[in-house]
């Protein structure tokens, strides 16, 4: 099994400058403590090799793309952990109060739930505008985001999460 060493410092500086303009320019923050950001990019790019996705290094991932969707980063975890806590479960999103250092980053709880008791969000049901609908509402299911067209996007202009991180709303 390749593992840490096998990740250049390039390739994990790449990635962090990528991440750092993305994560800028939709509104969110790497964390400023950029040796311990970078650490999680590196987890991440050895979860890619190891199960072909960007499972959070911070979970156990199920080497299972379809059931570890919800922990693909960014996960759809974060946007509610950065609300309540200032950042993400494995710490590599910040809210802006932490990056100016108004506020510090303690434990997070884990919000996921075993795969047993996952449940899948539904569309609510039985409002006479939504049958209306002449195209299909996809909802981006890392940020909220909501497109309506035949097929989501390929990438979500918010978050940058891919089209299987979509699912069908309306």
């Amino acid at each position: 099994m390749k593992g840490k060493a096998d990740i250049s410092a390039t390739a994990v500086d790449g990635l962090y400058k990528r991440l750092f303009a993305e994560a800028e320019a939709g509104g969110y923050h790497l964390n400023p403590d950029v040796e311990f950001a970078k650490g999680l990019l590196r987890g991440l790019l050895i979860n890619e090799r190891r199960y072909g996705y960007w499972a959070c290094p911070c979970r156990l991932a199920s080497d299972n793309k379809e059931e570890d969707l919800d922990i693909i980063c960014p996960c759809y975890y974060r946007d509610p952990d950065l609300g309540d806590y200032g950042a993400c479960y494995c710490g590599l999103y910040v809210s802006a109060e932490v990056v100016v250092g108004k506020k510090k980053v303690a434990s997070i709880p884990e919000r996921r739930q075993p795969l047993g008791e996952r449940q899948e969000k539904k569309a609510p049901q039985g409002k006479a505008a939504i049958t209306e609908l002449s195209l299909p509402v996809w909802r981006c299911r890392v940020c909220g985001y909501l497109a309506a067209r035949d097929e989501p996007p390929e990438i979500c202009p918010i978050c940058r999460a891919s089209k299987e991180r979509f699912e069908r709303f309306f």
